[in-house]
């Protein structure tokens, strides 16, 4: 089976330590975000847990206890923009972050690793034409250490035009203009760009518009077939293999202004301040009213499969 960490807070930035316990224990337990007493607790085993996926803006804290990774399959999508404090508050420098991106891949191999360059927007500060030159640079910075980029625009969530109101959507002709430029700089320093969620009005300029975390994507980070079972995608325009989040909504404290995780900064204060590294829960503990319940989990790999690989 696929875990996944990041699809709700980023783990590996502000839970290393407490992730690296749960790795220790051999389990985590998971509330259920839409009905909190139903708690699901899945095994930490590498016999039954095929790859952690993570989502991050800052693997850094983690590199202490990539030892304790290192049975596991991985991929990492780590996030560098060339936005400042003005709208990633409490997101390291990005020479940092570019920094930590080459060694996680030097650790994990490059496979294993993917950019993330979204969400895209446009503003004042953030025209069209910084963000193709940003992009360039980044790109020439982190060529050699992974094979995909991923972008996708900004959408105006409920909880984005709450938390950043002077968001606005990407116009077409600014989405064809960078969508362009991305695929031929992509080309020049050995990286597919991947679209999230975007349709495929990208795909004539070279842009991969089959999804970013894909099956493929996991079976190439594994260097083998999985023989995962089918799921609907969430959205209609994405083909991710989502679900088995161990994450919390409302836990960020990257606190950056589009985010689709976070209510308001108030309810991310309040949960840290809940947080305990030897919990087997990312906010707060277990109480008398749970109910919990094993995850049914086996390994996807297939066996037979992989003895040609």
């Amino acid at each position: 089976m696929i875990l996944q960490t990041g699809l709700r807070t980023d783990i590996p930035a502000f839970y290393s330590k407490w992730f690296a316990n749960r790795l220790q224990a051999g389990f985590v337990c998971v509330r259920n975000p839409y009905n909190p007493v139903s708690v699901t607790r899945y095994m930490l085993a590498p016999e039954v847990v095929d790859l952690i996926g993570f989502c991050t803006k800052n693997p850094a804290p983690m590199f202490p206890y990539m030892n304790l990774l290192a049975p596991y399959g991985q991929y990492w999508f780590v996030t560098i923009t060339p936005y400042g404090k003005d709208i990633e508050p409490n997101v390291p420098e990005k020479e940092k972050v570019m920094e930590s991106f080459r060694k996680l891949s030097n650790i994990v191999g490059i496979d294993s690793v993917g950019w993330r360059y979204d969400p895209i927007l446009i503003s004042d500060v953030y025209p069209v034409e910084r963000h193709i030159s940003d992009f360039e640079m980044m790109a020439a910075y982190l060529s050699g250490y992974t094979k995909t980029c991923v972008i996708s625009f900004i959408d105006i969530y409920k909880k984005v035009e709450r938390n950043f109101p002077q968001a606005r959507p990407v116009r077409p002709a600014e989405r064809m203009k960078i969508g362009k430029a991305f695929a031929e700089i992509g080309h020049r320093y050995g990286m597919t760009i991947k679209a999230c969620a975007e349709g495929n009005d990208l795909a004539p300029y070279g842009i991969d518009c089959t999804g970013c975390m894909t099956i493929e994507t996991f079976e190439r980070a594994l260097h083998c077939r999985l023989d995962a079972p089918k799921r609907k995608s969430i959205r209609s325009e994405c083909a991710c293999y989502l679900g088995n989040d161990i994450g919390v909504y409302n836990t960020c404290g990257h606190l950056c202004r589009y985010c689709y995780a976070n209510a308001n900064a108030a309810a991310v204060r309040q949960n840290m301040k809940l947080h305990n590294p030897e919990s087997p829960f990312l906010i707060g503990k277990g109480t008398p009213d749970d109910q919990i319940h094993d995850a049914k989990q086996t390994s996807w790999i297939d066996r037979q499969l992989y003895l040609f690989l």
